[in-house]
């Protein structure tokens, strides 16, 4: 199986420039070599040499760092890791239908997450360390799956009983949760978290 490094350029606009597509291409070798230190017997590291022009375009310097690596099991993406207002900021610039939610136990701010309905893809920060007050707990960071199943946790059950009643009860015309979450802020008899919930304009 052939694997392709691919670098994302998209995140180039946070820095001001124009939207431009760029695809540049080379082979690279990937350096190989023991992993040492505590990792098991056995154990590689895997490295590969970027070139310093592709890392400036991507806005990567000693001041930041920070990579987001996805792999779909034939290509690794590697971005510009991006904080939830440029994430944001990025999606609402392409016109998607990007969300705000704000994550709360009582009063406390747990998660913030950005939502990007579009593109489907999802960012969060955590204002606590306590993962079991946190949106994704351990699944962090987390994946539009997870934020999808998070919205389903905040709302009834689409098995129960008397769910049609329910859903008119509140003015939802059908079983969707962020509609339902618009209308309960997420709020569930078991615990004392809730959601704010906003649409971000441009």
């Amino acid at each position: 199986m052939t694997m392709h490094i691919i670098v994302d350029y998209s995140c180039r606009m946070m820095h001001n420039k124009p939207w431009v597509i760029l695809m540049w291409k080379r082979n690279a070798k990937v350096n190989i070599s023991s992993a040492g230190g505590t990792a098991s017997a056995g154990s590689k590291t895997y490295k590969v040499t970027l070139p310093n022009a592709w890392m400036a375009t991507l806005g990567i310097d000693e001041e930041s760092r920070e990579l987001e690596l996805t792999f779909d099991g034939v290509q690794i993406t590697l971005s510009r890791f991006l904080s939830g207002e440029e994430f944001a900021k990025w999606s609402l610039n392409r016109k998607h239908d990007v969300r705000l939610l704000r994550f709360f136990d009582g009063n406390r701010l747990c998660t913030t997450i950005y939502a990007d309905f579009a593109d489907e893809k999802v960012t969060a920060e955590n204002h606590i360390r306590d993962p079991v007050k946190t949106a994704f707990g351990n699944n962090f960071p987390p994946t539009w799956e997870d934020f999808q199943f998070f919205l389903q946790e905040r709302c009834i059950p689409r098995q129960r009983s008397g769910l049609r009643e329910y859903l008119e009860a509140i003015g939802v015309g059908e079983y969707d949760p962020v509609e339902i979450i618009g209308k309960t802020a997420g709020r569930m008899a078991e615990d004392n978290q809730w959601l704010e919930m906003e649409k971000l304009l441009k």
